[in-house]
């Protein structure tokens, strides 16, 4: 008993010469970028979730929730609405629903379908951010919550010499008034449940502004976007880092309430240009795998506004972009990028632009073309194909 006793001894000092060592000498940061499984498992639940958007305006979402994409997988899931406000840059897609394990109210925002398209529209100028606007949006008309008053327009956390883009901005008014009566009634109905917000590409840079204003008004929501464009300027992404408090390592892995995951080679976390004024924001989790589907350890948790180990290490330094198109080719559609000493920094001729489609569509899986499946290698092969009437040509179109 006593030898037994006296190796209880020694094992508790030895844990305390350790834990004392560890208060120490914290984990590296090489240690401390790892990400756990639990996140990762999170994370590639979610790019199913969003990958469901990109049906609302094509097939579209029926009721309880079911549809031509990953609908099957969540079976405990409840459409509550999905909406459309149109077709272009300031529109948006999307749609709520409710789960009952774990409860949560999930708002996913749909992003473009146009890599090209949204490379010229991201040149758009910024203007004045307001965390919301002094009137609901639509003005006189505009969708008020039940419990507000004139007053609480005036009593918003300011946001000083914040600009925000105008194209993106304009997207999330279009929407607030479509999705606010269907989200507050579901947080009536379901108090206890999480708020969760997803978006990919452009429906990321709405849902980062869905998710400011939502948690102005107390709801504390966990936002989580794939490809997400810069938002704004410096002093807006301050404002962000201090709303969900991202600049703290240990609220950027599974604790954190937002996490901004990019992916190499994907060009449109790097857009707009810094040099228009734009900046990146914290909560950043990159995948360095360029190929599906990536592992737990090809996943990593950056430090910062811009970590330089992460997307932003691919960012081409001092540049202004145009977009350029060659109508006689249309799958070499390409970026130029203009240096101020007036050299070009085009991206290379072996990295087509359908290339950097895929980098920004490659999230887990290969999102936004509501069928089943998701990994390249799948297409209308493993799975059948949905649309029986596609015509060989559309056929080759989809697989590009």
């Amino acid at each position: 008993m006593r030898v037994k006793a006296d190796i209880f001894i020694s094992i508790s000092l030895l844990c305390s010469a350790v834990a004392a060592s560890v208060a120490k000498y914290p984990l590296s940061a090489a240690q401390s970028r790892n990400i756990t499984l639990g996140l990762f498992t999170e994370l590639e639940e979610l790019a199913r979730i969003v990958d469901i958007s990109y049906c609302v305006g094509t097939s579209g979402i029926q009721e309880p929730f079911q549809c031509l994409s990953r609908c099957s997988s969540f079976p405990d899931f409840n459409l509550v609405t999905t909406w459309n406000t149109g077709p272009l840059l300031s529109d948006s897609c999307g749609y709520i629903a409710t789960s009952e394990s774990p409860p949560r109210i999930i708002v996913a925002f749909r992003g473009t379908y146009s890599l090209a398209n949204t490379v010229v529209d991201l040149s758009t100028i910024p203007q004045e951010y307001e965390p919301y606007p002094d009137e609901p949006s639509g003005g006189p008309e505009g969708y008020r919550l039940s419990n507000e008053s004139p007053e609480d327009y005036a009593n918003v956390h300011k946001c000083a010499n914040c600009t925000v883009h105008s194209g993106f901005l304009l997207s999330w008014r279009h929407t607030r008034d479509v999705v606010l009566p269907h989200l507050e009634l579901s947080i009536k109905e379901n108090p206890h449940s999480k708020l969760v917000l997803v978006g990919h590409s452009l429906g990321g840079a709405v849902a980062a502004l869905a998710g400011l204003e939502f948690e102005q008004r107390g709801w504390k929501p966990t936002i989580t976007t794939f490809g997400e464009p810069r938002l704004g300027n410096k002093a807006l992404m301050e404002h962000m880092d201090m709303r969900f408090n991202t600049s703290s390592d240990e609220n950027v892995g599974i604790g954190g309430r937002y996490r901004r995951v990019t992916h190499v080679n994907d060009p449109i976390p790097l857009l707009p240009l810094e040099e228009w004024g734009y900046r990146m924001h914290a909560g950043e989790i990159y995948i360095s795998k360029a190929e599906l589907s990536p592992a737990v350890a090809d996943l990593e948790i950056c430090e910062g506004d811009e970590d330089p180990n992460c997307i932003a290490s691919t960012s081409p330094p001092a540049l202004q972009a145009r977009s350029t198109a060659r109508p006689s080719a249309p799958d070499h559609i390409g970026i130029e990028w203009w240096s101020e000493d007036g050299g070009m920094w085009t991206v290379p001729k072996r990295f087509r632009m359908w290339q950097l489609f895929f980098a920004h569509r490659d999230y887990f899986w290969r999102l936004g073309l509501c069928v089943p499946g998701g990994d390249p290698e799948d297409w209308w092969r493993k799975y059948p194909n949905p649309h029986n009437d596609l015509s060989n040509e559309t056929h080759e179109k989809v697989e590009l």
